[in-house]
Formats: C-alpha cells, structure tokens, sequence
C-alpha cells in the first residue's frame, strides 16, 4: 500500500475531523475534509483523490446519495463508510452502492487504514452474528425504515406499531451490547 494516497474525508464533527486528519497525515497521507454534502458537490473533484472516507449520518443527508456520484467520477476510488449509527441495512446498501468496507464508530486509524485495503465486511463493525435481542429489534427496524424509504408512518404500518412508539425507538442510540 502506499504511503502517498490522497484521501477524501466528509465528516460533519470538525473535532473528530481534526483528530483524524493529523493521524493520517502523520502517516504520510495527504488528506482534505469536507464538512458536508453541499460542500463535496461543490468544490470536490473525486479524480484528485484514490480513497474517500465517508461519515454515513451528516448534517444535510446521508452520504450513502454522494457514493455513486463519486465512484462515476472515479471508479477507481475506494469507499469506506464510517458511522455511529450502523446497521445491517445501511452495510449492505452501502456495500451494494460501491463502499468497500463499513466501519461502526469509534474505529482507529489502523482499522480505518485496514478498510481500504480489505475487500469485505471488517470484524470490527460490531455487526456479527451474535446479536442481542435489542439490537437485532433495532436492525429489523432500520431495514423496514430503508424499505419504506424513511417514512416513519408507513414504517410504523409495516411493523405493526404506534408512530409515536417507532420514533422513540428511533430517537435512540442504537444497542451495542
């Protein structure tokens, strides 16, 4: 692997930005933060860097819309997801739109680094089989949420329960246990 890859990283938490970009650049990587969607789409151009590091969960989306867009522009570029909110059905649509590894937070430099250079699933995702009850109750409710493309009312009508009791579950981290 080598040392001189230039990396795109959208991350809307400008303190894990920082911390994250002196890493990388101590390792030899030249690196450059975008805070958000918006500004990918407008001052980015993907053909300047080989990796792009993505934030799943920002402020103005989520940037699983920005990998297609970015892999047409260069489809050579590996995709990494990082996210504090996974789920087997962001992995896998991430996975299905291009990424080549998704990774669950906190995530170290040495697992991020490692995710560019491994072609499936990492064991540090926290997405094994092993789930607890709680946590395999939160992955059936993102996939209905990603089947029903977000819509909380119709989500909520597929699992059979109130609204409001879907958005509470919702409003939670999700189980790590």
């Amino acid at each position: 692997m080598s040392q001189a890859e230039q990396i795109m990283y959208i991350e809307d938490d400008p303190v894990l930005a920082s911390v994250t970009m002196r890493s990388l650049a101590r390792r030899g990587y030249g690196i450059a933060h975008f805070p958000s969607i918006t500004a990918v789409r407008e001052t980015c151009r993907p053909q300047d860097y080989d990796w792009a590091l993505l934030d799943l969960k920002l402020e103005d989306g989520s940037s699983l819309e920005l990998i297609e867009d970015i892999l047409q522009q260069q489809p050579q570029m590996k995709v990494v997801v990082l996210t504090g909110y996974a789920s087997i059905a962001t992995a896998v649509q991430a996975i299905k739109l291009g990424a080549v590894n998704y990774l669950a937070k906190p995530a170290t430099i040495e697992q991020i680094l490692n995710a560019f250079s491994e072609n499936n699933l990492s064991a540090n995702n926290d997405l094994g089989d092993s789930l607890p009850l709680r946590r395999m109750e939160w992955e059936h409710i993102q996939q209905a949420l990603a089947d029903n493309n977000g819509n909380i009312s119709a989500t909520a009508r597929q699992l059979k329960m109130h609204r409001r009791t879907l958005q509470r579950k919702l409003g939670k981290k999700p189980v790590t246990e």
